[in-house]
């Protein structure tokens, strides 16, 4: 790949972004513009309430007002060009990787099995970006970027608490996957509670014991059929599995293997924070450098993609049968 990219980066990109560089500095002269704008603003409202004899709180009420005008004014272009910038590198770095890429996916794919089944938390404001999709050993998959907070209420009005930002991830296997098998982390005291939620729910879900001692201390499994879970939790697949959060740089990485889609689905979610970000809001033409730590990103997401769906290398077992 990084020949591919070496000539990518020649050839298109470096002469795409050399361009650019004239319209980051007119939209920096156009922050300079606007921000002033809205400091002298301010001040000229400070004055004339107080000249008129107004109540001092208006003159606040004034200065936030015009403060953030001038800075919603000077950042637009800015950001606007930003994500431009985004949009065309990573839509060049994807299709050289054999990928297509979005700046928000047009449908969050799964998005409720992953609620259901408790791969990502419960949460009340959610947003999403970065959706890449292929193809491999005829294993379409998909990831996307998500980001879920929770209200948290305090004294005085409340404020918005993380709790999930990271990468979801759907693969869709050539050969059927039966039943429902969750791995989430282990909780230690707390699995008790959790398996006993799992099983009051409707799709009744009983816990299962992994082969490996070493992974038992890592994961908590659940599923509605013991002898399928344990066919497909083999300790090669768990290995990729935690492969996977570390070529992410992320944590808590969970699973789904979920026989709902009709010819079966393996959903992943692991936090890893803001990834795939190729540029700054006051510097959007970014150097090689910046690029090229976004392809490796990409690259190792899909070759631990790769080593997933492998069709020879599915668990010990060999491919499962239709």
């Amino acid at each position: 790949m990084a020949g591919q990219f070496d000539d990518l980066w020649q050839d298109k990109l470096q002469p795409w972004l050399a361009a650019r560089a004239d319209e980051q500095r007119a939209a920096k002269q156009h922050f300079w513009i606007w921000l002033p704008g809205g400091a002298l603003a301010a001040v000229i409202v400070t004055g004339g309430v107080g000249a008129l004899g107004w109540d001092p709180r208006l003159s606040v009420l004034g200065v936030i007002v015009c403060l953030v005008i001038g800075w919603a004014g000077g950042i637009e272009k800015l950001d606007a060009l930003k994500k431009k910038i985004k949009l065309e590198l990573l839509t060049e770095i994807a299709r050289t990787t054999g990928l297509k890429y979005a700046l928000k996916p047009y449908l969050p794919t799964r998005y409720h099995r992953f609620l259901e089944h408790g791969i990502i938390p419960r949460h009340e404001r959610k947003h999403f970006e970065d959706h890449f999709e292929g193809e491999m050993h005829g294993c379409d998959f998909e990831l996307y970027e998500a980001h879920f907070e929770k209200k948290v209420r305090q004294r005085r009005g409340h404020r918005w608490v993380t709790v999930f930002r990271g990468v979801m991830i759907r693969i869709g296997f050539p050969h059927n996957v039966e039943g429902v098998t969750v791995i989430t982390r282990d909780k230690g005291v707390f699995n008790m509670f959790e398996a006993f939620g799992r099983k009051l729910k409707k799709k009744k879900l009983e816990r299962i014991g992994l082969v490996d001692p070493k992974f038992e201390k890592i994961f908590e499994v659940y599923g509605n059929d013991q002898m399928i879970a344990r066919y497909m939790l083999t300790p090669s697949f768990m290995e990729r599995l935690l492969a996977l959060e570390s070529a992410l740089e992320g944590k808590n990485v969970r699973a789904l293997f979920d026989e709902d889609s009709g010819s079966g689905e393996l959903l992943i979610a692991a936090e890893t924070g803001d990834q795939f970000e190729i540029s700054s809001l006051f510097n959007p033409v970014p150097d090689k450098s910046k690029v090229m730590g976004v392809v490796d990103e990409i690259r190792l997401v899909t070759e631990i993609i790769d080593l997933l769906v492998e069709p020879a290398q599915f668990g010990e077992h060999g491919k499962m049968t239709t």
